[in-house]
């Protein structure tokens, strides 16, 4: 008889065998474990990182309009081939074939000006001309050029973008690197009810996988003292219908853990088929949060109270742009050399000066009110702006007040619903020992172990509410009152 194919056969079917119970391995976790992988791993946290990127990315774009550009620009070629009517002396018109060729290129260094809005240049340029129907003795390549320019653009008494710019960008990008921190506590705080959520479901299987356990052994002992008449059959059916209600308990509690499970399973970015267990904090930090100190850090690191100047700030460029449309003038002025020759090299030499002032005015005289409804819608803005600037700094203290007077409150009734749990656990313990002598009826069982399960739920829900209330003081403050550091520093931020 062959073996190979048993021995085979017995391989495969052991490998099989190890890959299954490796792929159902239990893996635990604790919620320091699930908020430090859900910050490194999640897509929200991934999500978060590119926001972070691309805003440090448009504050690099704002800095870039006050550093210099050089620029080199121009039309390479423009031939143009047509007959072109030309007028003659006499005022006839003849119809000439025209075949002709343009080219200039120019290159300037342009740099602008923060302080007054303008714009300062140096400028170099060549222009070549060719005719490609030339006769007798005109050339039929010539050269003009600016050896070099510099040139002024200047707006007067008009509104400076790069002023408020200047002002408010930076800002706005000190926001954005607090709004990460910011997000990603708020991941951490999101996904500490996620693990609550599958712990409560855990909880609630284990209750319900132990209330069968003990209801099926309650049945047995009611049938043993059914059979020998110290019990009434209704009180057998009683406890006949407790086993089948603790059956639907633990079917929906499997369900239940299965949906919570997926759903924090996806959000950290586990694998589905994990068996994952979580485990319970059972180390509770104590430390006390001063409601003054809380409020002062909040308006030192939040990026609302960033927000609060900038948009004080924004009111007020509203206010300068439409003081700045209510008339126009522009200064511009040039001074530098020229020329024209025959050859590209002839037109640097012995230039001529070139030089150019003007000014534009543009002043309305009758507007029909358009300049004071400007202005004045402006300024409205501008006060709205404060008011709700007002309302939301009050808004903003009102908030950091109550969650720490309710961080406070958690924390007590923590240790009253963790005593309680222990309480209820014990009495039932006894209350089953007693009701197995005979000393206690089902009924009181029954209030025992009602008083054990809503107990032990309490105690997982305070669990929730501390923890969430934790890492939401952290996303409120960005500080960790237990280290006593702070969560965001601008020297390691982008």
């Amino acid at each position: 008889m062959n073996k190979k194919p048993i021995l085979y056969l017995f391989l495969v079917g052991f490998f099989l065998t190890i890959n299954n119970s490796s792929a159902q391995q239990s893996v635990e976790y604790t919620l320091e474990q699930v908020v430090a992988r859900a910050k490194s791993q999640s897509p929200a946290a991934k999500r978060a990182e590119t926001q972070r990127e691309n805003r440090y990315w448009q504050y690099r774009l704002f800095r870039s309009n006050y550093n210099p550009q050089l620029r080199l620009g121009g039309t390479i070629p423009s031939y143009s081939q047509s007959f072109n009517n030309v007028t003659q002396p006499d005022g006839t018109i003849q119809f000439r074939e025209v075949r002709q060729n343009l080219m200039d290129v120019n290159l300037g260094l342009v740099q602008q000006v923060s302080a007054t809005g303008g714009t300062v240049s140096v400028n170099s340029s060549t222009n070549r001309f060719d005719n490609f129907l030339a006769t007798g003795f005109d050339p039929q390549t010539r050269w003009s050029g600016v050896p070099i320019n510099v040139r002024l653009d200047q707006p007067i008494f008009a509104f400076n973008p790069l002023k408020w710019d200047k002002k408010i960008e930076p800002l706005r990008f000190e926001e954005s690197k607090r709004e990460y921190v910011e997000e990603m506590e708020g991941i951490s705080r999101f996904v500490a009810i996620l693990f609550f959520d599958y712990l409560d479901a855990q909880v609630n299987l284990e209750i319900a996988s132990l209330n069968l356990k003990n209801t099926e052994d309650i049945f047995k002992i009611e049938q043993g003292r059914y059979n020998i008449g110290t019990t009434y059959e209704d009180k057998l059916l009683q406890v006949e219908l407790q086993v089948l209600q603790a059956k639907q308990q633990l079917a929906q509690a499997r369900l239940d853990m299965e949906e919570r499970s997926l759903r924090l399973k996806s959000y950290v970015g586990l694998n589905e088929a994990t068996n994952l267990v979580l485990v319970a904090p059972k180390e509770i930090p104590f430390f006390d949060v001063p409601v003054d100190e809380a409020i002062e850090r909040a308006f030192q690191n939040r990026s609302e109270a960033l927000g609060f100047e900038r948009r004080r700030l924004e009111g007020e460029a509203s206010v300068a742009q439409a003081r700045g449309q209510r008339f126009l003038m522009n200064l511009g002025a040039s001074y530098g050399f020229n020329n024209a020759a025959l050859a590209w090299g002839d037109i640097y030499s012995n230039p001529n000066t070139q030089a150019l002032v003007n000014l534009n005015v543009s002043v309305p005289i009758l507007d029909w009110g358009r300049n004071k409804a400007r202005m004045g819608q402006a300024q409205a803005s501008k006060q709205l702006i404060e008011y709700t600037v007002e309302q939301d700094v009050i808004n903003f203290e009102q908030e950091i007040f109550t969650k720490v007077k309710n961080f406070q409150m958690l924390k007590d009734r923590m240790e009253i619903t963790k005593v309680s749990d222990e309480v209820a656990e014990k009495r039932y313990e006894i209350s089953l020992k007693r009701y197995q002598n005979g000393n206690v009826t089902i009924t009181d069982l029954n209030i025992a172990q009602q008083e054990k399960d809503s107990n032990r739920r309490a105690y997982i829900q305070s669990l929730r509410d501390f923890w969430t209330a934790y890492y939401e003081l952290r996303e409120l403050t960005l500080y960790d009152f237990e280290s006593r550091t702070l969560l965001y520093s601008a020297d390691n931020s982008n």
